[in-house]
């Protein structure tokens, strides 16, 4: 934490306008002055460049590109942890919820079961003060997962969680409710022949059959009685959403059509998309694009999903995709939103009186570059 810091000569997002030549003073972590026009004293020049709030991360699962970088390969968790960290700061996110996934999927029976040690190593770094990110943690449960509430349990009796999404993978379940687009999303992750495919997503079914309804009862109650931000995960119909909102989902994680997502606004949950899917201009497994949600008011929250640099390229590529959305009301998807809806109202915004966690940003063409990053007035990047 920075005792004293003035930014000079920046462009400032604020959250309802931009002031185009401005300068900030924080001190004691947070954000004390905003002025217009030349600041009343010397300060860090930023040069023109545009200064946003630190970035607010909800769903990345890039830690696990860290910890299991090839098939059957563990990376030391502690150096896994410091690596992601620091490519998180560099995408100019200050605030990350680490997606640690709960229960076995049919891309990886193991990664689950990696879950305390990753948990572990978070911890220990974060105790040594060695992280430059505030992080904070998103447990991704796989509710046909056999294992998941035995994990869960044996998680949350160590660890504190702050968001809990509640996710299906089961081959004809949300995301996939086509087999087919099933079958080609997981062929290249499984060893399996496509009789031995055939036979595992014989073996999914009867085992969603089995375990989903009562591992969601169990988990939304968990959430409930340790106070967890609830998410459900790739709502595809009106009755998922029904579902959701019963269970006090606060957020629906990529709806998965425009049904979803209506019924979602509908029900008051905040929809979130991934900004991948900005940039790329749709979805990449053939679902709703994020940037028809965002021309009809639907969308609240973005994600980095797997790539981090994503998050701050997306916010800048709003306004130019939907002319409707200001660059505020962008930056606002990536840091108040997102803090917002996970009980965090201390910081995503430059604001008096709010954590003074900045991005610097250059541009390179129509591309946002981070320079510098500050969590709590103090230089991380």
């Amino acid at each position: 934490m920075a005792d004293e810091c003035l930014f000079a000569n920046a462009a400032l997002v604020l959250p309802d306008r931009v002031i185009e030549r401005g300068w900030i003073a924080t001190e004691g972590g947070l954000i004390t002055e905003i002025g217009e026009g030349d600041a009343p004293e010397r300060g860090q020049d930023c040069a023109g460049d545009t200064l946003v709030p630190g970035l607010v991360e909800l769903h990345t699962d890039h830690l696990e590109s860290h910890y299991a970088p090839r098939p059957k390969v563990r990376w030391d968790p502690v150096s896994a942890v410091l690596a992601y960290d620091a490519q998180i700061a560099s995408s100019g996110i200050t605030t990350v919820f680490d997606s640690l996934r709960v229960g076995s999927d049919a891309d990886s029976a193991s990664i689950g079961e990696d879950l305390m040690a990753l948990a572990g190593a978070i911890a220990s770094v974060r105790n040594a003060n060695l992280l430059r990110v505030d992080h904070r943690t998103h447990l991704r449960c796989e509710i046909a997962s056999p294992n998941v509430t035995a994990q869960a349990e044996e998680y949350l009796a160590l660890y504190p969680a702050d968001l809990m999404s509640l996710m299906d993978h089961t081959p004809g379940q949300r995301q996939f409710t086509s087999l087919a687009t099933w079958k080609a999303f997981y062929a290249r992750k499984t060893p399996f022949s496509n009789t031995e495919l055939d036979a595992f997503i014989d073996q999914k079914l009867a085992t969603h059959q089995r375990y989903a309804v009562p591992h969601r009862r169990w988990l939304v109650e968990a959430a409930r009685e340790a106070g967890i931000v609830l998410a459900s995960h790739d709502d595809a119909t009106a009755e998922h959403v029904a579902e959701s909102a019963c269970d006090g989902v606060g957020i629906a994680e990529f709806p998965t059509t425009m049904a979803a997502a209506e019924a979602s606004r509908e029900a008051g949950l905040k929809i979130m998309m991934g900004a991948p899917n900005v940039i790329r201009g749709g979805s990449h497994s053939g679902n709703v694009a994020a940037e028809d949600l965002a021309r009809r008011g639907m969308l609240d929250i973005l994600s980095s999903d797997y790539v981090p640099a994503s998050l701050l390229m997306a916010a800048f590529d709003l306004p130019r995709r939907v002319p409707a959305i200001s660059l505020p009301e962008a930056i606002r998807t990536v840091t108040s939103n997102p803090a917002e809806a996970t009980g965090l109202t201390d910081r995503g915004a430059i604001a008096v009186g709010r954590r003074a966690d900045l991005v610097r940003v250059a541009r390179h063409g129509d591309t946002p570059v981070v320079r510098h990053v500050y969590r709590a007035g103090a230089r991380i990047v």
